[in-house]
């Protein structure tokens, strides 16, 4: 008969289920909390106060750096489809992303504040891990401080990412060309919705999770099925519309989107509908759009619609010469309706 051994739980070197002042102290207890809740997760032992890289694709010739940072203060901290830890590894992944880079390793700092539970720590944490595994990254570095009660809301994350992009590959918003066709991988507005009914100050009660995701994979099948895209943007903060202007205005193009094209689901609408909101400006934290030649553009759709970050995939729209800058949307009357920039904020603390 087979015997199956099971291996004891390590014992926690930490006392307490939560953090003290002392575990930024720089001594014994910091120790045992980064070594414990970080680096048992993400380094191996022995690491250096820092990250020491290489890369066969840094030896490419023509092949570029590319660097990027963030911070997160999403509140609640874990909400339907996520938590700060995913949202930090899948909004430096995206940065990088849409870039054109492949993402090779990240950094992660935290500051914790007094009081904070390190269950908390623990899945935030674990979530990273998991999250950085699935899009085949590395958190290769780190730090952590502690505040004061009161300084800050239980923990928030800095993530920075270093990326390769690959040679001769240039998408930069600059490069839209009249004509081309704009395409978002997914529905929108699902990861302002998730936080806005997740705080619970409206009494909202809705099955809408975030979109939370990393789209790195993604990317590199579409620019496979279409290596002529010209540029991409993750639509986080400021929603769809956001990026639009953002695009518009570098490319010194208008661009149109067609309002009966856009991916909503009904009850991001109603949320919109009951709040008074525009599903154009919600944010979204596994949505790109993305701008390829017309030519290009059936062969980008099935690309996306081929994976599971782009089962939504729709072309929802196309950039114009004349009236640079501007956006517009064609109604579902018919008309024409003007696209502005976000001014002020729908919704702190979103990521």
């Amino acid at each position: 008969m087979n015997m199956v051994t099971s291996v004891p739980p390590k014992p926690s070197r930490l006392r307490g289920d939560r953090v003290t002042m002392a575990h930024g102290g720089g001594g014994k207890a910091m120790r045992d909390l980064i070594e414990e809740v970080f680096t048992d997760v993400f380094l191996p032992p022995g690491s250096e106060d820092q990250a020491r890289l290489t890369s066969d694709a840094l030896r490419e010739p023509g092949a570029q750096l590319a660097f990027t940072t963030d911070s997160f203060v999403v509140a609640p901290i874990e909400f339907p489809g996520g938590d700060i830890g995913k949202i930090a590894v899948c909004g430096t992944v995206n940065d990088l992303a849409v870039g054109g880079a492949k993402p090779l390793w990240l950094s992660a700092a935290f500051i914790i504040e007094e009081g904070c539970e390190i269950a908390l720590l623990h899945r935030v944490v674990a979530s990273m891990k998991a999250e950085a595994d699935k899009a085949g990254v590395r958190i290769v570095t780190g730090d952590t401080k502690v505040v004061e009660r009161g300084s800050a809301d239980q923990v928030f994350v800095t993530t920075s990412g270093v990326g390769v992009i690959p040679p001769h590959r240039d998408l930069a918003a600059e490069t839209i060309q009249a004509g081309d066709v704009a395409i978002v991988n997914g529905v929108l507005g699902d990861h302002g919705a998730t936080i806005l009914a997740a705080r619970g100050d409206m009494a909202l009660t809705t099955d809408i999770t975030s979109d939370c995701q990393s789209l790195n994979g993604l990317m590199e099948t579409v620019l496979e099925a279409a290596p002529n895209a010209r540029a991409a943007r993750d639509a986080t903060r400021g929603g769809l519309a956001s990026c639009l202007n953002e695009m518009a205005e570098a490319s010194a193009l208008s661009i149109e989107i067609d309002e009966t094209a856009l991916p909503l689901r009904d009850e991001v609408k109603g949320v919109c509908e009951v709040l008074g909101l525009d599903p154009l400006y919600l944010a979204n934290e596994g949505t790109l759009v993305l701008f390829v030649p017309e030519a290009e553009a059936d062969a980008a759709l099935a690309a996306m619609r081929a994976r599971p970050e782009g089962q939504g995939a729709a072309i929802i729209g196309r950039a114009k010469a004349g009236h640079a800058g501007r956006v517009t949307m064609k109604t579902l009357f018919g008309g024409q309706r003007l696209v502005d920039t976000l001014v002020g904020e729908q919704l702190p603390r979103i990521c």
